[in-house]
């Protein structure tokens, strides 16, 4: 089961930093998250980031690693090419890391920086918006490409009032969930999929195993419920305290292909 540190270590380390890298490295996690946020500036014109296409923009300020442009505007953020040449690097050059693209768009400049520092082989990048995926599809085939669901912009089961609209919405999801992997990651050309861990079930395990699609569990902080996605045999866990998942079963470096 591949061991994998949500923005590095958060809960060690504030995330999406080279010191909560440096943290998760310490701890020993098979690969750390990191978030890559398109600027606000890229969005002046007062468009929806939510409705972003993919594929090149012109100009624009240099991707952030941050998780939304709140945390971006709480603290001077990494550039993707700081946050790079870090993972490039000692102590950080020896573990894999996974870019996760909260927007659409530019992942042309993504692909050129991983590139220019012969990061590809220990990259992978996942998103929940499928046009990105599929424009990784066909212009960096040889990246391990995830797709994460479901498509959501907040924690809905943290929220008191809209918990019950949450737990009956996500039911039906997870029903759902097994028969749409299997439909679509396999077109989509997916190493995995990153399943938020309340919809993960022995059900969606066995449909994506059936396609060749591995499934990593966002984002669990919880020990008994790493034990119980370890149990049931999901591919990865990614939390926020990967000290976490020390007890949980490691392939060592880890074979994604």
């Amino acid at each position: 089961m591949l061991r994998i540190g949500h923005k590095g270590a958060d809960a060690i380390a504030p995330g999406n930093t080279i010191e909560s890298f440096r943290a998760a490295v310490e701890v020993g996690v098979d690969a750390i998250e990191l978030d890559v946020l398109r600027p606000r500036s890229d969005f002046a014109d007062g468009s929806d980031w939510r409705r972003a296409g993919a594929g090149p923009v012109a100009g624009g300020a240099p991707l952030v690693v941050a998780h939304d442009w709140g945390d971006a505007g709480r603290r001077t953020p990494l550039t993707l090419a700081e946050a790079l040449d870090a993972l490039a690097a000692p102590p950080l050059d020896g573990v894999r890391f996974n870019l996760d693209l909260k927007i659409a768009g530019r992942e042309d400049e993504v692909v050129a920086a991983l590139r220019e520092r012969g990061l590809d082989a220990r990259a992978m990048v996942s998103t929940m918006e499928v046009d990105s995926v599929r424009y990784l599809r066909d212009a960096a085939p040889q990246l391990d490409r995830g797709w994460t669901l479901p498509r959501v912009y907040r924690d809905w089961s943290r929220s008191r009032w809209l918990r019950p609209v949450y737990l009956a919405g996500s039911a039906s999801l997870r029903a759902r969930l097994p028969g749409l992997v299997s439909r679509r990651a396999p077109a989509l050309g997916v190493w995995a999929v990153w399943v938020y861990h309340g919809l993960i079930s022995a059900r969606l395990i066995a449909a994506a195993r059936s396609v060749g699609v591995a499934v990593v569990a966002w984002t669990v902080d919880e020990p008994r419920r790493v034990a119980a996605l370890a149990e049931l045999g999901v591919d990865g866990i990614c939390s926020n305290d990967p000290r976490l998942l020390l007890g949980a079963p490691s392939p060592g470096p880890p074979t994604l292909r």
